[in-house]
């Protein structure tokens, strides 16, 4: 699967000349409403030439701006689409014209998702986000979304492990701004949000964001809003045969995360988890 352009930009913007580099940084700040005007008035927003605009939509592989926009919009489709809109997979024939197993394209898929995804992980954002969550002297905070909350949770239990100063922060909205009354430049909020978008966690964000929070979102290849107020970004592959998407290569990334964070922290870890190992211990007494 092709990157999409949010991953292009992202990827390429230390890269870019300084004019095109405006460009991109506006792309990315207004996405997607900056590329859907025309190249003249994008590029009267941000006080550089047309041409310069269709330098860097050359740059990103498109062929032309009317190419770019049309991109641009099968991402928005694709973004929005619900379950309803994607009918199951057929069964697929062998060529010998015998059904295949009925694990074979969705496992196919899913093995597709995964190399794709670590293919696109940027070393640097991978590597920031592994600084920010071994960090001893920050606190962590996860949330996901309707599906995704899981996954959150699921590697907070982790964390707590491995160091302190780790929550999951409570599912309702109205408890949110009590946890967010004590957050600031020492807390990072680290949220998994993948299509359809959940438009509270892209207000908490906002509101974490304005009090100097740093965000670290994980999200599928066509990017949550919430890319706009985050430091750090990891994009996963989530698209399956089915009509649900996959959140195997999310659950792969915050393992890889899980990984690391053990690694680049593990003395101090490791007397955590023999401190847990001996309370366990005493709990299995008779």
């Amino acid at each position: 699967m092709a990157q999409t352009i949010v991953e292009r930009l992202r990827e390429g913007l230390d890269a870019f000349p300084a004019t095109e580099r405006r460009v991109a940084h506006q792309l990315l700040a207004e996405y997607p409403v900056a590329g859907l005007q025309s190249a003249t008035h994008l590029a009267r927003a941000v006080g550089v030439s047309p041409p310069t605009v269709l330098r860097l939509v050359g740059r990103l592989g498109f062929v032309s701006y009317l190419d770019f926009q049309r991109s641009l919009r099968d991402e928005l489709s694709a973004q929005l689409s619900s379950p309803l809109a994607k009918q199951p997979a057929p069964v697929r024939k062998a060529r010998s014209g015998k059904p295949e197993p009925a694990h074979a394209e969705f496992s196919d898929a899913i093995l597709r998702n995964l190399q794709e995804t670590f293919a696109s992980v940027p070393p640097g954002e991978f590597d920031g986000i592994v600084q920010l969550v071994s960090d001893p002297r920050l606190r962590i905070h996860l949330i996901g979304g309707r599906f995704t909350d899981a996954l959150a949770l699921y590697l907070s239990v982790q964390l707590r492990i491995l160091r302190p100063g780790v929550s999951h922060m409570q599912e309702q909205e109205s408890n949110w701004r009590d946890q967010l009354l004590d957050m600031g430049k020492r807390d990072v909020l680290v949220i998994f949000d993948i299509r359809r978008y959940q438009p509270s966690l892209l207000r908490l964000a906002h509101a974490a964001a304005a009090r100097q929070v740093r965000i670290v979102l994980l999200t599928d290849q066509w990017l949550s809003p919430i890319v706009r107020v985050a430091s750090h970004v990891l994009s996963a592959r989530v698209a399956v045969p089915s009509v649900w998407d996959s959140s195997t290569a999310l659950l792969a990334l915050s393992e890889w995360l899980l990984a690391e964070v053990s690694r680049q922290g593990w003395e101090k870890s490791r007397r955590r988890i023999e401190e847990l190992e001996v309370m366990l211990g005493g709990e299995r007494q008779p």
